[in-house]
């Protein structure tokens, strides 16, 4: 079976319009005939959903390993606390306290106890929900309250629809822990950025974390009828290509804030968000076929 194409939609802060971008690119591919996915990796404040409206079929909770020490076993030897990083585990006297938020799920200390005292658990971090908003297949994550620990809910939310043709991330903002666990091994990813100060501060950090991950980029402008022109210079001197400008237009905060498609609102930027598309998959198809050359060339 063929993998998907997976194309991340990401911002180095919150605001940009990411998600409107992401929503609106999945609707318009999915009226060209190929199978699409929405999965929505922004798991502490999901909102794909209002403007996709989908239909949820399915509900399923998302767990962590953690550890569970058996008092009368454990010997209070402190190894546990010595190894964590974290400080989820630790050992004072003859107590072993757990801060099972703070766990990252390593195992490690269940296999330095000496005596077998620590085996690993489930503990419920979170849930995905699938199904579909008329053509484009859809999931998101939502984390527990009170949970920390996000890479398993968007590991989880990563792997639905496997099926599918294309998988569309759509990112948490900033560029930590969450937003690499989402774009790492995607083909395309698509930086959503404004004109303004904040803006170029952040879509330079972008840069930086896609550049080491080394997957082809392009950035989009939102509101780009407002602001200054730092951004457009930045991607000029950095040979980044623009690949679409979208204006301030108060038809779509109209629309946004009714929780309504852009695409669907104001018709005349199907085809811009149709050029977009066209653009990533040329783009993914031609180092598709270098990296396929490459690798018969080795």
């Amino acid at each position: 079976m063929n993998e998907p194409i997976r194309i991340a939609v990401a911002s180095g802060k919150g605001g940009t319009g990411k998600t409107t971008l992401a929503t609106n690119l999945a609707w318009v591919a999915a009226r060209q005939g190929v199978t699409v996915a929405y999965l929505d990796c922004d798991v502490e404040e999901p909102n794909g959903h209002i403007f996709l409206n989908p239909v949820v079929e399915e509900r399923r909770e998302v767990y962590q390993r953690v550890p569970k020490v058996d008092a009368e076993e454990c010997i209070h030897c402190g190894a546990c606390a010595q190894l964590c990083q974290y400080n989820s585990i630790a050992v004072i006297g003859e107590k072993v306290l757990l801060f099972p938020e703070l766990c990252h799920g390593c195992g490690g200390c269940a296999e330095v106890c000496p005596v077998g005292a620590i085996e690993e658990v489930d503990r419920v971090v979170g849930y995905v929900e699938t199904g579909a908003a008329e053509e484009v297949a859809f999931a998101h994550g939502v984390l527990q309250i009170g949970e920390v620990m996000t890479v398993n809910v968007i590991r989880s939310v990563r792997a639905t629809f496997p099926d599918a043709t294309f998988q569309i991330f759509d990112a948490p903002p900033g560029t930590s822990c969450p937003v690499i666990a989402t774009l790492r091994d995607t083909n395309y990813i698509l930086l959503v950025t404004e004109p303004t100060p904040f803006g170029l501060h952040d879509l330079k950090l972008a840069v930086a974390m896609v550049r080491a991950l080394e997957i082809p980029f392009g950035v989009v402008i939102n509101r780009s009828d407002m602001g200054d022109d730092s951004v457009d210079a930045f991607c000029t001197a950095e040979g980044i290509p623009v690949l679409l400008r979208l204006p301030h237009d108060r038809r779509v905060a109209q629309a946004y804030s009714q929780g309504e498609m852009m695409v669907e609102a104001i018709p005349e930027y199907v085809e811009q968000y149709e050029g977009l598309w066209n653009h990533v998959l040329e783009v993914v198809q031609t180092t598709s076929m270098a990296a396929a050359g490459m690798g018969e060339g080795a």
